[in-house]
């Protein structure tokens, strides 16, 4: 008999703890309750505080939970996990020796690490930090990319918040730019991982995966031969050789022809495949116009920025005309980014910037939250701080 508690006390340390055992919502979900106006969803909402959360696909944490941890860092991964977040979000790119690495940008090392003062990295930047000068107005400046360095390079580096000081004169006052509304209190560690390091973790924990893959910055083909389709298929092979299914993978990426490619060569991967609309930044009423056209092509799920989702009648905050027209055309919806635009008391910035006019605190966003959810339809909202979206996904049953 003690031998058979052993071994079920091996099994049970050896499986990693189920994440809705752990799901840690804070505060901030009352916080924001309480600062709504008063009215039949602000009710709804404070009926749910108190009842414990589950994981949910709803909840997409967009580059771990950067709205205090460092973005696309091991420890802003398990914090957007730890608050229930049920897929999550690798933007992968690629180093000097072609291996996928979880960064927003190929070329924003020198805001999101601290690349600039190891004095060997630095050297290797493709524009090395530059300061401040008053007298022209030169504001200061680098780039460092990861096709600057190798993996092992990479690896060296550690994640900060992103931000910089562009009026700064050295470099340490250059990586103190982090906004008053973030924090650097959890930037103590930031541990960097590789795509593949990505995969296993947010297996780890029975999370879903949503990679985005990444405009490179540089020239393709890259180092005379890595097309654009090899990096696109790089990207899924490593699901594949971790034995992921492709249903728990909704591969992303701004480039339609990057979506197209996987409907084609990996159909299976590519029946859920998000395409990242930002044409509505330069043509909103030609991005809605295309969308028939774009589901024709066999596209599932379209991902705009919120604000192109919404627009305000009558003081209320209802669907935009891209929101009907997606759904007209048989399209599903994820909506980005929430918690990006900081306090909201001003209207908000460029997430909000439809529906400023019927914003003035913080409670609103919960109110274009519902919108977005039970009238347009969102499949799933990614967040800076997935404890929100997954409070409000609990709460409605999302």
């Amino acid at each position: 008999m003690v031998r058979l508690w052993t071994f079920v006390l091996a099994l049970l340390l050896a499986v990693p703890a189920l994440a809705d055992e752990v799901i840690q919502l804070g505060p901030r979900p009352g916080f924001l309750v309480g600062d709504m106006d008063d009215g039949p969803l602000k009710d709804e909402l404070k009926q749910c505080l108190a009842q414990p959360a589950k994981r949910s696909d709803f909840s997409i944490a967009h580059r771990g939970a950067p709205l205090q941890f460092p973005e696309h860092t091991r420890e802003g991964y398990e914090a957007g996990m730890r608050m229930g977040a049920g897929i999550m979000e690798c933007d992968v790119t690629f180093t000097k020796d072609k291996q996928l690495v979880c960064r927003h940008s190929q070329c924003d090392l020198h805001t999101t690490t601290n690349v600039l003062v190891i004095p060997d990295l630095a050297q290797k930047c493709s524009q090395p930090f530059s300061p401040a000068d008053p007298a022209s107005g030169k504001k200061a400046g680098a780039k460092c990319c990861t096709s600057d360095f190798t993996l092992a390079e990479f690896k060296r580096l550690r994640g900060k918040m992103d931000a910089a000081n562009v009026n700064a004169m050295n470099v340490e006052d250059y990586l103190r730019g982090t906004a008053s509304w973030r924090t650097d209190l959890y930037a103590g560690r930031g541990t960097l991982l590789t795509h593949a390091e990505s995969i296993q973790l947010f297996k780890s924990q029975g999370a879903k995966f949503t990679p985005e893959l990444k405009a490179p910055d540089v020239a393709m083909p890259y180092d005379g031969g890595y097309t654009q389709a090899d990096y696109a298929q790089a990207m899924i092979d490593e699901y594949k050789a971790a034995g992921i299914s492709p249903e728990q993978v909704f591969p992303q990426s701004f480039n339609l022809n990057d979506v197209l490619y996987w409907l084609e060569k990996e159909p299976a991967f590519g029946k859920q495949a998000v395409f990242l609309d930002d044409r509505v930044d330069k043509d909103y009423e030609g991005a809605v116009a295309s969308l028939a056209d774009i589901a024709a092509e066999g596209v599932k799920i379209v991902a705009p920025p919120i604000w192109a989702l919404l627009t305000v009648e009558n003081g209320k905050i209802v669907p935009s005309s891209y929101a009907r027209a997606a759904k007209a055309a048989g399209l599903e919806i994820i909506a980005w980014s929430f918690e990006r635009d900081g306090p909201l008391a001003d209207g908000g910035g460029y997430y909000f910037q439809s529906v400023k006019a019927a914003i003035n605190n913080d409670g609103d966003m919960m109110t274009a939250l519902d919108v977005l959810a039970r009238e347009v339809g969102i499949k799933g909202m990614f967040s800076d701080w997935p404890a929100t979206v997954t409070f409000y996904a609990n709460c409605t049953g999302k």
